[in-house]
């Protein structure tokens, strides 16, 4: 929805033009009229009416003029806010997903009370806290020079399901995946599929805690599919929710694409499913 109301078209010329056509009406019927008013009239008439036809044109075109302007204006407003949104949105998933990581690993370690799952613990958190905060610099570099170089918003392909399952199973997730046949797949629903992955898991291990999941991608003649599926939270397990955007800015981003996004409840487990539209030329 859009914040601002797209200017609408008015111009206070097609009032005169009404006036005008009246007027010619009324001077047609004077025709064959006698007497000197007869005479006097026409031309007065046609005079006004020259006149005011030649102020309608101008007035037309100068509030078109204006109306180009005020439109101009609009979709320069409206374009800023869609980059604020999407700016939102991507450091929402940056910053969600790295603290999310730190924020169960921390949590996990209570099920790993040997010295050295302790360490391997910390070296995850701290290799996740790097690469949050070097993703973090990278992005507000770009706001406050947008000439800087590099990417504008971290851009994954499927390529990087291994890796983003590998984070997720640091935070102690049993994590499956199963993807193929996928043949090829457009850009910008491939970043649709590891965001979708990257929020089903991260949803899981504040959840459910180091729980089974599912993973599966796969293509459904014009669609993408993708679906993320967890046991249910582990005995012991005290959920750590986040802020509640991560599903809201995922269904945002998948119905940007034409596509649908179901959550369910599935024998005490959550069930994430995606269907995305592809057909690639």
């Amino acid at each position: 929805m859009n914040v601002f109301e797209r200017p609408a078209w008015r111009s206070r010329a097609v009032p005169v033009v009404l006036v005008v056509v009246a007027v010619v009406i009324m001077a047609m019927c004077t025709v064959g009229a006698e007497g000197p008013a007869a005479r006097v009239i026409p031309v007065l008439i046609g005079g006004g009416a020259i006149t005011a036809a030649v102020w309608a044109v101008r007035r037309w075109r100068a509030d078109r003029t204006e109306y180009e302007r005020r439109l101009t204006e609009w979709a320069a407003t409206e374009a800023v806010l869609a980059e604020r949104l999407r700016i939102a949105r991507d450091l929402h998933d940056l910053v969600s997903h790295g603290l999310g990581l730190i924020t169960v690993r921390v949590a996990a370690t209570r099920f790993e009370p040997e010295p050295d799952q302790m360490r391997a613990a910390l070296d995850d958190i701290e290799a996740a806290s790097r690469e949050t905060t070097a993703e973090l610099r990278r992005m507000l570099t770009v706001l406050r020079d947008p000439a800087a170089p590099g990417p504008r918003a971290p851009v994954e392909g499927l390529e990087a399901l291994p890796e983003i399952v590998r984070s997720a199973r640091a935070t102690g997730l049993r994590v499956d995946l199963t993807s193929g046949g996928l043949g090829e797949v457009t850009p910008g629903v491939q970043v649709a599929v590891c965001r979708t992955v990257r929020e089903g898991l991260a949803n899981a291990a504040r959840h459910a805690g180091p729980a089974d999941v599912g993973v599966r991608v796969r293509r459904d003649g014009p669609y993408v599919v993708v679906s993320v599926s967890d046991s249910g939270p582990v005995s012991g397990w005290r959920a750590t929710p986040g802020a509640g955007h991560g599903l809201a800015g995922l269904r945002e981003r998948v119905g940007s694409l034409g596509g649908t996004l179901t959550t369910e409840r599935v024998d005490g487990g959550f069930h994430l499913v995606a269907r995305i539209p592809d057909e690639p030329t």
